[in-house]
């Protein structure tokens, strides 16, 4: 009977030293960009996680703009971050973007699929 009353504590003990696992996904996009002739807009991000599973090699990062998505790649020299090259149409002075990154990760010994999603961040393209 005993175990049973010391059954919550334990199980509160475990949660609190386990700790929660994060990812964090920082817009390293300016708010807004000078519109150019090209049409195309740089756009970046980073992940942070504490996540010991995580298989950072299989990260796919994608930005979302609409039902578009336009994958990411590595910046040179740069851990943990992302950049893309975006078509903004010249009738657009606005445009609202998420990033999608999925990975993979090892639970109870198997590779599992996971997908994070950021907030919606807005970019203004100004006339000169």
């Amino acid at each position: 009977m005993r175990i049973y009353k010391q059954f919550p504590a334990l199980l509160l003990l475990t949660l609190v030293l386990s700790g929660c696992v994060t990812a964090s996904m920082t817009n390293l996009t300016p708010r807004e960009y000078p519109r150019n002739a090209a049409g195309l807009y740089s756009v970046s991000a980073a992940m942070e996680s504490d996540q010991q599973t995580l298989r950072w090699d299989t990260i796919q990062p994608n930005v979302v703009v609409g039902t578009e998505t336009y994958p990411m790649r590595a910046t040179a020299l740069m851990k943990n971050r992302w950049e893309t090259l975006v078509p903004i149409a010249a009738s657009n002075s606005v445009v609202y973007f998420r990033f999608k990154f999925d990975f993979n990760y090892t639970g109870m010994g198997k590779l599992k699929v996971d997908s994070k999603l950021s907030p919606t961040y807005r970019l203004e393209i100004k006339d000169n």
